[in-house]
């Protein structure tokens, strides 16, 4: 699977766009033949793309925060609901309060029965009402994650409809629509979490019950730890919808990966090659929180960096024969799900959850072929990249 060249005239206005183009590849090529970090005037900030300088960068805690230091919370969603989640996200925070709930939502996800959180998504795929193919791409891990925490199968519907709504204040595209709808969905899923998690102990082998007692905590949980729970369904929506999208694309375009499926360990293979070579999530950023120095280049307190996650993973320097798709890598490295104390600790639940919707859709016999010959296109993100089938 190499990808096709890219004229200049084809190519991505800049590293932001390129999320969203039929082929970004030859253009973080570029990137990374640049400068180890290079200025962007139009974007205003730094742009790294190299897996060394990336590295470096998300190891750089102190100095590099996730969210910009005058803005924790975006401005947007400030004093609402949405905002009042978003404040407590371990992932989108660098505080002390942040850094204590941190260990317990690891070892939950870390403790997961994957096999039977395969067999829970398969389930819910096959219960789920028939929709469009770019639909089912977000509703079966977010139904799945649901049921995890001890959700209602009756329930899971409106809490996908709920999630669709309240990632929307995550993008920076939003309007105020978007944003409105988004702060009711958050209200709506803290209540009902805070109601589930204040009545029975949750059913042994949950979500759900494994932070309760990672957690030591007793019911009613913080409100704090909940908005993180509501965290971990909004990272599972966009996210996996990509992984999982990007996943049957790479079956859609190599032939030969097909008379290996659908056998289950096949299915992970793609997925975690998927996550390598054309991953959910394209770019992060950081903000300098003091002035630091970083391969070289001097950054002042305030400085954005923004972190080109899929050009890294194909630098040659971290993965060998990085443009081709290899179900089998002797050492596989990937960047998309973070590195360092903000690495996302869901990475082994992303990918089996992808596995099995993957499964689930190729479970139906769709005709590859003419889905490849019709195409898609992708979403208008900043960030993620997550297709939209014709």
């Amino acid at each position: 699977m190499t990808p096709r060249p890219t004229s200049f005239a084809d190519a991505p206005s800049d590293p932001v766009a390129a999320v969203t183009h039929a082929d970004p590849y030859p253009f973080y090529a570029e990137l990374r033949a640049g400068p180890p970090l290079a200025w962007h005037p139009k974007l205003r900030v730094w742009v790294a793309s190299r897996a060394e300088v990336i590295e470096s960068l998300l190891l750089a805690h102190g100095a590099l925060h996730v969210r910009p230091a005058a803005e924790p919370v975006p401005r947007a969603i400030v004093g609402s609901p949405a905002g009042e989640v978003f404040g407590h996200l371990v992932r989108m925070n660098d505080g002390a309060a942040h850094r204590a709930h941190r260990p317990a939502l690891q070892r939950a996800l870390a403790g997961l029965d994957l096999d039977a959180v395969h067999a829970a998504a398969l389930r819910v795929a096959q219960a789920a009402s028939p929709q469009p193919l770019s639909d089912a791409l977000f509703s079966v891990p977010v139904r799945t994650v649901a049921h995890l925490l001890g959700f209602a199968d009756e329930a899971l519907p409106q809490v996908d409809r709920w999630m669709r709504d309240f990632v929307a204040c995550l993008s920076p595209l939003s309007t105020a629509d978007p944003l409105q709808d988004a702060s009711a969905a958050a209200a709506a899923l803290m209540a009902r979490i805070e109601a589930i998690t204040a009545g029975a102990s949750p059913r042994h082998g949950t979500l759900l019950a494994a932070v309760r007692e990672q957690s030591a905590a007793s019911a009613p949980l913080a409100r704090s730890l909940l908005a993180n729970l509501v965290g971990l369904l909004s990272q599972t929506c966009d996210a996996t919808a990509g992984l999982l999208g990007n996943s049957l694309i790479a079956v859609m375009r190599e032939a030969s990966l097909r008379q290996a499926l659908p056998a289950r360990l096949a299915l992970q293979a793609v997925v975690e090659e998927t996550a390598r070579h054309d991953p959910a999530v394209h770019n992060t950023r950081r903000f300098a929180a003091e002035p630091v120095t970083i391969a070289g280049t001097p950054l002042a307190a305030g400085d954005a960096v923004l972190l080109v996650l899929a050009a890294a993973n194909r630098d040659p320097a971290f993965n060998a024969d990085p443009d081709n798709f290899r179900l089998v890598r002797e050492r596989r490295r990937m960047l998309g799900f973070g590195h360092g104390m903000h690495a996302c600790p869901g990475q082994a639940l992303a990918c089996t959850l992808a596995a099995a919707g993957l499964e689930a859709v190729l479970g139906r016999a769709p005709d590859l072929d003419a889905m490849r010959e019709r195409g898609w296109h992708y979403r208008p993100s900043a960030n993620a990249r997550i297709p939209v089938f014709h």
